[in-house]
């Protein structure tokens, strides 16, 4: 594994190179440490910042190559990940506010939809990786983050739990969704939900990931910051598609743009070469998914 930690010298940047060591020690993966300075004058402060954070990988077991560039950063991390293959891009953020819908930098929010490598925008101060949460659609878009996800939690001897937010349904389905929340009748349902949940599940399994499976119903973002709360976990997972028309991206890019700003956690964005259908599903298809997991069977209805 290879993996790209992007510094400016800056705190938060200090602590992208710590979470990112803890993945690399785990991976025993290649680091390299890339400040990036727009102004030539200002390269030794990132140097020493850099040194710094060689011995902290370093203390950790971790080695690391130093490199420095001066230019627009954006442009320099995009051409760094086009001449070398990285596994992963850590990069740290800051949010710049306390209003509006869109806080956290925008230069992180680029970098996600600019580079083909998985981003880890590390946010606040993580010392540990031993609960991952994956916000899965019920869609095949987030087998590759799934699998990212569970390497990730089998290096680090870490803990997954996939959710998955359903829309909220009218009150006179009410009983059904308390019926669909019982997440080993759906597993074993041949709804596509239910089907698409158990190979996510069953995926971690053979890796040797402990995992668990959660449903919620309800507003996307407010399920899954609930959730974020309720677990104190270190790491979540979303999904990224790097492709479709101004809809579907202004769909996904807001969902996940909202995870990334108001997570206190660091986030992992794992692209995806499916087209994506958004982490909340339709009601149609809810509805559809109710009605396949919990039909009688053959043998039942005889």
């Amino acid at each position: 594994m290879k993996i790209l930690i992007c510094s400016d010298g800056s705190a938060q940047a200090d602590s992208a190179i710590n979470f990112g060591g803890l993945i690399a020690a785990a991976s025993a993966a290649e680091v390299t440490l890339f400040g990036i300075t727009e102004k030539a004058s200002e390269e030794e402060p990132i140097f020493d910042s850099l040194r710094r954070g060689q011995q902290l990988l370093r203390d950790a077991s971790v080695s690391a190559e130093l490199t420095i560039k001066s230019g627009e950063p954006i442009e320099e991390i995009v051409k760094r990940t086009q001449e070398t293959d990285y596994d992963l891009v850590v990069i740290g953020a800051v949010r710049k506010g306390t209003r509006g819908p869109f806080l956290m930098s925008a230069k992180a929010y680029k970098i996600i939809k600019a580079v083909s490598p998985p981003v880890l925008v590390v946010i606040g101060k993580r010392q540990r990786l031993a609960r991952i949460l994956i916000c899965s659609g019920g869609e095949k878009y987030i087998d590759q983050a799934v699998a990212f996800a569970g390497n990730l939690a089998r290096s680090s001897a870490a803990s997954v739990t996939v959710l998955h937010v359903m829309a909220e349904p009218p009150e006179v389905y009410s009983e059904l969704i308390r019926m669909e929340e019982d997440v080993n009748v759906l597993l074993h349902s041949n709804s596509d939900l239910g089907r698409n949940l158990r190979h996510e599940k069953e995926a971690l399994e053979r890796m040797g990931v402990s995992s668990e499976v959660r449903l919620k119903h309800g507003l996307v973002i407010s399920e899954v910051f609930k959730e974020i709360k309720r677990g104190d976990y270190d790491l979540v997972v979303t999904g990224s598609s790097p492709v479709g028309g101004n809809l579907r991206t202004y769909i996904m890019g807001n969902i996940t743009r909202e995870i990334v700003n108001r997570a206190e956690c660091p986030v992992l964005v794992v692209r995806s070469a499916a087209e994506p259908v958004g982490l909340g599903r339709s009601l149609k298809g809810l509805l559809s998914d109710i009605t396949h997991a919990f039909a009688p069977s053959k043998e039942e209805s005889k």
